[in-house]
């Protein structure tokens, strides 16, 4: 199972979109089991939407210098930067408060609770467990800017992020900066630059015009990465290890705090 999922622009964590399945379910067996239904939807809406801002607030404190420099990017939830643990705690908190405060509602959310509990958990423990299968670094066919070939094996040995993207793809522009300013603060971590499907001619004056002096700057012409990736779309970010394993995948724009996240996850910096 992935462990997030695109929605249009927006990147959501499994365990955070099972967190909301599981409100809406609960809402259903509360309301199927309760005398007052009105009032046990509002109940469950709001420890939904509490546990959203909850699962955001709690990963933008953790990440919050890199927040700082731009305050409205903590709203924009495009980054995929949430803790669903936090989110989930938040809401049924919330609810317990609710069953003390209104013994008669006190049966359907105690039967919603447990539904609710059920659905999360079904969800949120195939993203916290190891992956049964281990991906390591593909084979690839790539040619660096000058025209020489280049076999990806040859940056193993140190932690790798390989981003695949295009000049034509709006979220790969906004989150290349980004990407720019890790490659220079982490030099213990190779940065990989895929591009897909254009040509050198093209690449080196987009770069040069934005004034980002990328090093690991790869052609894929034909744009078979994200098959060789096992992925679908751009811009996408894979981490490897400094053997090789694949650790994490992300689909959709990087913020600085989001990339921060998965760089903690193969450096020991």
């Amino acid at each position: 199972m992935p462990h997030t999922v695109q929605i249009g622009p927006v990147v959501l964590p499994v365990a955070l979109l099972f967190m909301f399945v599981a409100v809406f379910s609960a809402g259903y067996i509360a309301k199927r089991t309760s005398d007052s239904p009105t009032e046990v939807d509002s109940v469950l809406w709001q420890a939904g939407l509490l546990g959203l801002v909850a699962a955001r607030a709690a990963f933008v404190l953790e990440y919050f210098s890199s927040y700082s420099a731009a305050p409205l990017s903590i709203v924009d939830i495009r980054d995929g930067g949430w803790r669903p643990v936090v989110g989930f705690a938040a809401a049924w908190l919330f609810i317990a408060g609710r069953l003390l405060k209104r013994p008669p509602m006190r049966k359907s959310l105690m039967w919603a609770a447990l539904t609710g509990n059920l659905i999360w958990g079904t969800g949120f423990l195939p993203s916290i467990l190891p992956a049964k299968e281990e991906h390591k670094v593909p084979s690839l066919a790539l040619v660096s800017l000058n025209g020489s070939p280049v076999d990806l094996a040859q940056f193993e040995g140190k932690p790798m992020v390989v981003n695949l993207w295009g000049t034509w793809c709006p979220p790969c522009v906004r989150e290349m900066p980004v990407l720019h300013e890790a490659q220079l603060r982490n030099p213990t971590v190779n940065f990989v630059f895929i591009n897909q499907g254009e040509t050198s001619s093209r690449v080196v004056p987009w770069l040069s015009a934005r004034g980002l002096s990328l090093q690991n700057v790869l052609l894929n012409s034909r744009g078979e990465a994200l098959a060789a990736f096992r992925q679908r779309g751009l811009p996408t970010t894979l981490f490897f290890d400094a053997e090789g394993r694949l650790v994490g995948t992300r689909t959709g724009e990087l913020s600085k705090a989001t990339l921060a996240e998965e760089l903690s996850s193969i450096s020991d910096d």
